[in-house]
This record gives C-alpha cells, sequence and structure tokens, in this order.
C-alpha cells in the first residue's frame, strides 16, 4: 500500500482579469481556429506536378489549440503553474509564501471548492479542511447541527459524530450557543467551532489556512496544540501561514510558492531561510512607475514604498543602531479624503514588533489630502530594532474607521548586530532590543 497521502501532478489554475474563474479555455474559439486549420490551403508553397514530392499538411489538433490559448490568452492570468508535489502519510507540510502566492488557491483545489483548470490531484484518505470561517457551515442551522452536518459530509456515521460531540463543544468553547443558529455566532465562535470540528472527526487530512488569525492568542495556542496532536496520531496535516513560529514548532517539511510555482521545497528551516533572504535582497524598495499595474484600488494606489537608513554606513547595513526611516507614496483619487497611514513591522517570524500611525501624531491624523500623489515619511530611532529581517506592512484609513487599502510585506529589510552582548551567546532575544537607561546605585 503507497504511503502517499496526496500526489499532484501538473498542476495549474488560471483566472480572468476582473472576473471570476474561468473555464479551462474557450471552446467557441478553439473550435473556429482549429477548424480554420483544416480549411487553410498550403497556397504559400510552390506546385508541382508530382504530388509525391509535396511535403505532408500538419494541422494543429484541438488540444494543441487548447494549449495555445491557455499559454497566450491575455485576458487571463495563472494562480498556479506546473505544480507537481506528493505529501506522505503522516507528513506535517507548512505552505509559505507572499500574498497572491497561490497558497489560498492550492488549499481550496485540494479540498475540491474550485476546480484546476490543468493537472490532477489523487487523494488517499477522508479531507477536512478549514480555509475560511464557516467553511462548509450552513448559517440558518444551529452549531449542533452542524456538527452532524460536517460530519456525514466527511462520511462518518452518526453514532461518530456522536461519540466526539461532547469534545469538539467543550473545545470550541460554545456550550451555552450550541443550540443557537451560527448566523448569530461572532466571528471567534464560529472560527472556535469550525477548528473543533474539521480537527476532532478524525479525518486522514487535515487542511488549514490562516484562518486561525481570527482567534484570540489563546485559542490559537490551543489550535497549535492540537494540530501538533493530530499529526502525532499518524494523520497528514497541510496548513498555510505568514508565522514562522507556527511553521517551524509544528511542521515537518516545507514548501515556498513564489508566483504560483514551486520556487523550493524541503527542511524546514532551509526552506524558511531562502524565502527570507530572497525577501531581503528583492524587497528593500519598490516603485511601481505605471499606475495601471501599481497595487491599490480606486482610492489609493502605492506609487513607491522603501526603507533608508538615516546614517551613512561603509558596509551599508543597517544595524540595530541605525536610524531608519521607512518612505511611503501613494495616489489619492478622492477629492479631500481623510487619510492616514499605518505601519506594521514584523519580525523574521511573523511576529508584530510594533504598529505605527499618522494618527498618532497630532498634526498629521486625520489630515485632509486632495487629489494626487503625497509622501509619507516614518522615523525609527537607532538602538529599537532586534537583529534580523523586518517585512513591513502597510494599511491606509479613512476616517480613523475604515481599511481601504492593505499591503502585505510591502517591504523587507535586514538588521544586523555588529556588538554583541557579552551575556548573549546567540541572537539577542525579543522582538525589539531597545537600549534603555538604567539606574545603579549602594543601598548600604
Amino acid at each position: 500500500m503507497s504511503d502517499v497521502a496526496i500526489k499532484i501532478g501538473n498542476l495549474g489554475k488560471r483566472y480572468r482579469y476582473g472576473g471570476a474563474a474561468s473555464v479551462s479555455y474557450n471552446l467557441r474559439q478553439d473550435l473556429t481556429d482549429w477548424a480554420r486549420g483544416l480549411l487553410r490551403r498550403p497556397d504559400h508553397r510552390p506546385q508541382t506536378k508530382d504530388s509525391s514530392l509535396q511535403s505532408p499538411v500538419s494541422h494543429p489538433t484541438l488540444h494543441e489549440v487548447q494549449e495555445k490559448h491557455l499559454a497566450e490568452d491575455p485576458n487571463y492570468f495563472w494562480a498556479l503553474r506546473d505544480i507537481n508535489l506528493e505529501v506522505r502519510q503522516g507528513e506535517v507540510v507548512g505552505i509559505i509564501g507572499r500574498n497572491g502566492a497561490g497558497k489560498s488557491t492550492l488549499l481550496k483545489i485540494l479540498s475540491r471548492i474550485t476546480p484546476p483548470t490543468t493537472g490532477k490531484i489523487s487523494y488517499h484518505g477522508r479531507m477536512a479542511s478549514l480555509l475560511e470561517v464557516g467553511t462548509g457551515f450552513h448559517r440558518e442551522l444551529t452549531g449542533r447541527e452542524n456538527i452532524f452536518l460536517n460530519g456525514s459530509i466527511l462520511g462518518m456515521k452518526r453514532s461518530e459524530i456522536a461519540k466526539k460531540f461532547d469534545e469538539i463543544v467543550a473545545f470550541a468553547e460554545v456550550e451555552k450557543f450550541i443550540d443557537t443558529p451560527v448566523k448569530f455566532y461572532s466571528s471567534g465562535m464560529y472560527v472556535r467551532l469550525a477548528f473543533a470540528v474539521a480537527a476532532h472527526l478524525e479525518p486522514e487530512i487535515l487542511v488549514v489556512d490562516e484562518v486561525l488569525a481570527v482567534g484570540d492568542a489563546g485559542f490559537q495556542k490551543k489550535c497549535l496544540g492540537k494540530m501538533g496532536d493530530v499529526a502525532k496520531e499518524g494523520r497528514t496535516v497541510l496548513v498555510v501561514s505568514h508565522n514562522m513560529i507556527a511553521i517551524q514548532g509544528l511542521c515537518t517539511r516545507a514548501i515556498w510558492l513564489n508566483n504560483g510555482m514551486v520556487q523550493s521545497q524541503g527542511t524546514v528551516t532551509e526552506v524558511i531561510q531562502n524565502y527570507q533572504h530572497n525577501a531581503i535582497s528583492s524587497c528593500g524598495e519598490q516603485i511601481w512607475p505605471d499606475l495601471s499595474t501599481a497595487p491599490g484600488n480606486e482610492d489609493v494606489r502605492l506609487s513607491r514604498v522603501a526603507v533608508v537608513p538615516c546614517e551613512y554606513s561603509i558596509t551599508g547595513a543597517i544595524t540595530m543602531q541605525t536610524p531608519v526611516k521607512i518612505e511611503v507614496e501613494f495616489w489619492n483619487y478622492s477629492h479631500n479624503a481623510q487619510l492616514d497611514v499605518t505601519l506594521h513591522l514584523l519580525n523574521d517570524q511573523g511576529v508584530i514588533a510594533f504598529s505605527t500611525s499618522t494618527v498618532h501624531r497630532k498634526e498629521t491624523s486625520g489630515r485632509l489630502f486632495s487629489k494626487g500623489r503625497h509622501a509619507t515619511t516614518c522615523y525609527i530611532p537607532g538602538d529599537l530594532l532586534a537583529s534580523g529581517m523586518s517585512t513591513v506592512k502597510i494599511i491606509i484609513v479613512r476616517d480613523q474607521a475604515r481599511a481601504i487599502y492593505i499591503h502585505d510585506d510591502a517591504l523587507a529589510f535586514e538588521v544586523v548586530e555588529l556588538e554583541r552582548q557579552h551575556a548573549n551567546y546567540g541572537k539577542r532575544p525579543g522582538v525589539v532590543a531597545p537600549r534603555l537607561n538604567w539606574d545603579i546605585r549602594n543601598c548600604n
């Protein structure tokens, strides 16, 4: 018996720009081009009396025409392309990559939520997935009814579900609301119950997306512990996360997706290092001269983001003592829009070190922005950032209440430690490393 739980061969998924998922190809256009190929006469070749000297005419097959349109149609883009993977039974595989790399699309195809455009997938075992809050739940049904509904979808008998029922409810901490329609649940209650159902109904394969970020810190810790228990039982787990701590602590193997393709796969440490080093080398500054392709929407679009050291360094490196500034330039398309720019700075394990915003400065908070291009600069003092890779998330907020645009992983830069503290034999611990004032006195 094969020990392969999931086998993916030549998997691809494409979408139409500005629209929903496309069918695999335009059948009408393909048939038309195929027929034209059959009817087209080789008039450009010289005629000869001896027909045996004429070279045979090769007409394209319908499959060849289809493949050509899949590759060349400018109205579509590939979210995934040429994915070939094997996941063995009992493996815990982490899938990492920047936003838009194709991670969630891959999990949706694996969970049979959306079909692939090309390729095929084979499974060995029963699969449960938690991709979005309440995926597979019926809003009009109660929590109790949804537990039994999801169990039935997984192919479990009612007696099997009933055996696990109390454990599921206790884990989700929704005892008082178990007979309430889930449409009245908060997002936290929703995700707690959804995860509890997916993890406790004993699927051979468990697929989990970044949805765990919805819960509070205590619940996330409990979920990670449960996924660890599932893995120890020999079941297969696939998890997508930007939290490198979770990936390192939970997974036995990692896959890095980049631009819809597998960039690398292997040990967790190796793949994460490759991913982070790539981010460092390519994301110290981002410029979008063409607004039609710049990140944003109908309200705002980014034109440039950069991290710039405020002090000259011979090596060009940003040290723990180097003050830096983060520059964000954007186009505003609304007249007199009240906007604020917020930055989240994350460390190399995906933990938010701190958050800062123009709303914290009275002179700029709630400022009205005219139509056009604007520039903001945030100054970060030296002796604050810990060594390692830092990434920046940009959020543009309107009316101090609504985020109108969010750009994850907008920047990445490395902070190096040159002054090694004698008390520390490795990297200085902590998400930040401030140099604070101390007072030492003799109390005798």
